[in-house]
């Protein structure tokens, strides 16, 4: 437990030069990767343990985190993905009676380092202004000429091909093996939430890794497909787009979700685009553009689809907007039983506005089995 005592000081060094001075919360180290702000005042453990988050140092915009502590259920995988964490207020005591422990053990535990004592609001409009950016947050280095040097040693965001490192790396399944329908999902970060809301429905699932083959899939005899949410770049993920447009000679559904709506877009040879600094919250307001309905969905996510490139494809149209920026949040394929969202309708933290689409999934497969 941390005291008034021992608490050890930590810098945050943007790569624009912006230094800020805070203190240690968690693990003890130096860790970098591009900054990304979270505006969600709930669901810590959730959106830490979201794979799509890997290789990224996220803000909790939120004034205070910790409070009501950690427990296994709230996890979205094996372990915490955010490679650090930026915050105003912690609190060491939680109040939660069915939480285990405390927040700042479980970052101990899995090796987070994380500053607090930070202006996260006046960070976060700063990161709207300027953009995503690759940072550094360190309890070593105090000297700025010694954090300069390690931040230049990150890897841009743009360009990078993560999934295939964090996928799983053999396939396995949920679910009742006996149930009518089957999905093969691709993991290129899959959440657990994800693949449960699929089970709920009946489905028995299996998910591969990254890289496996339709071939692969096949042995499987699925009815239907699935394409997870996941980090990094869709453009560096030729391999991915690859898989995806064998599926589509299939003739089967195909649903994705984030990640896999991008590369669905790819696969159709629309191209994608780098954010100026994304979307992650729990508010986000999308229209259905079929329904007229507007719902508030879950998001996480800082590449888009190209709303340009959309339109000039025959093949595809655009199911939902968001209203705040009318970037490109669903498509469809006009003579395929495909279709994909930006947005996370599994809403682990968040409302529960967008599970139809798992609904809507499900039934397209019942209707071509």
């Amino acid at each position: 437990m941390t005291s008034v005592q021992n608490i050890i000081p930590a810098w945050l060094l943007l790569k624009d030069g912006t230094l800020f001075k805070g203190k240690s919360f968690g693990a003890q180290g130096t860790v970098g990767g591009e900054i990304c702000f979270n505006t969600g005042m709930t669901g810590y453990q959730e959106v830490f343990t979201d794979p799509s988050y890997t290789g990224q140092v996220l803000i909790m915009n939120t004034a205070y985190i910790g409070n009501y502590g950690v427990k296994p259920e709230d996890v979205e995988s094996d372990s915490v993905k955010i490679a650090g964490l930026i915050c105003k207020n912690i609190s060491h005591n939680f109040s939660r009676m069915t939480a285990t422990e405390s927040l700042e053990k479980y970052l101990v535990q899995n090796n987070i380092v994380a500053i607090y004592d930070v202006d996260t609001r006046a960070l976060v409009e700063y990161i709207r202004s300027k953009g995503a950016m690759n940072c550094i947050i360190s309890t070593e280095l105090q000297d700025e000429d010694a954090l300069k040097k390690a931040l230049a040693a990150i890897p841009d965001m743009d360009g990078l091909e993560l999934s295939s490192q964090i996928s799983t790396k053999e396939p396995y399944s949920l679910g009742d093996e006996s149930a009518e329908i089957r999905i093969a999902v691709m993991d290129f970060g899959v959440k657990k939430n994800i693949l449960q809301c699929m089970v709920d429905r009946g489905a028995f699932v299996k998910v591969f890794p990254a890289k496996a083959s339709l071939e692969e899939m096949k042995q499987f005899e699925p009815h239907g497909y699935f394409l997870s949410n996941g980090p990094g770049d869709p453009a560096s993920m030729g391999y991915a787009v690859e898989t995806v447009k064998d599926i589509l000679t299939t003739g089967k559904p195909l649903f994705g979700i984030c990640l896999g709506h991008q590369l669905l877009a790819r696969a159709n040879d629309i191209a994608t685009y780098k954010m100026h600094h994304g979307h992650r919250g729990l508010n986000h307001p999308v229209k259905n553009l079929l329904t007229g309905k507007a719902e508030i969905t879950t998001q996480n996510h800082g590449f888009g689809v190209d709303p340009v490139a959309v339109k000039n494809c025959a093949e595809v149209e655009v199911t939902h907007v968001n209203l705040n920026d009318d970037s490109i949040e669903g498509i469809r394929m006009i003579n395929k039983p495909a279709f994909s969202v930006q947005y996370h309708p599994e809403s682990t933290p968040g409302p529960f506005d967008s599970r139809y689409l798992f609904d809507d999934f499900i039934n397209s497969i019942k209707l071509a089995v």
